[in-house]
């Protein structure tokens, strides 16, 4: 393996592993939300929380969409979207939403004492639910990309996609409907993202390669991803 091959290599495993824990605490965050004792009326924009402890996981969540879009930009690193054009904009597009994601977890700090019912909660229910359709479209994209060009194989592939179908069943219903439900959809989200990170930290091994002059298979002893499209 060349050193450009492992320094590529070592960028996406860093990247798969910020993605996995920022995502497996994203999920327990969720799950802590929905099991805190309210503090605040139910109308109000920060609940269950009060105005200091939202700021702190607002910031938080902000952060932890960081880790998200790490993911989302290694997959591309690896090659599995292939050559296509859709599924490269496709992953793009989602880079853009989970940047966007952050921006707006630290924008709704500002509507942390405001009922649900004000201009500012509004706008940022909009932009929320904006964001979250457009991504959810790109990771369906994306998915679709990662199944045609085969470079993952079993599990793996499958990730992306599901990723996607996730936005639209069961986690947009359930944040229309239900707080508690919402969380915990949310949560089920992250663990796919979880899902994701670990894809990249742990890729499948290299496909088998005849030795010259034995007629027998060898594998390398080094995982690697192909080359990625330039």
């Amino acid at each position: 393996m060349t050193l450009q091959n492992e320094h590529r290599l070592s960028t996406i495993r860093t990247a798969g592993l910020l993605c996995f824990w920022t995502a497996v605490l994203g999920a327990a965050s969720g799950v802590f939300l929905a099991f805190i004792e309210p503090v605040v009326p139910e109308s109000q924009w920060s609940y269950p929380l009060d105005v200091g402890a939202f700021t702190v996981i607002q910031v938080w969540f902000a952060v932890q969409h960081l880790g998200l879009l790490l993911g989302l930009m290694a997959l591309r690193w690896t090659g599995a979207l292939g050559l296509g054009t859709p599924g490269r904009i496709a992953q793009i597009v989602a880079v853009a939403c989970m940047a966007a994601f952050a921006a707006a977890e630290l924008a709704a700090i500002a509507a942390a004492a405001d009922s649900q019912e004000s201009a500012l909660a509004g706008l940022l229910g909009v932009a929320y639910g904006i964001i979250s359709v457009v991504l959810g479209a790109a990771l369906i994209v994306a998915g679709m990309a990662v199944l045609r060009a085969r470079v993952w194989k079993g599990w793996r592939r499958l990730i992306p996609l599901a990723l996607g179908l996730w936005v639209f069943v069961p986690m947009l219903p359930a944040l229309a409907l239900s707080f508690t439900g919402a969380r915990f959809a949310i949560a089920g989200w992250m663990l796919l993202f979880a899902a994701l990170g670990w894809a990249l930290v742990r890729p499948s091994a290299a496909p088998e390669r005849v030795q010259a002059g034995s007629g027998q298979p060898s594998r390398s002893r080094h995982p690697s991803w192909p080359n990625p499209a330039p």
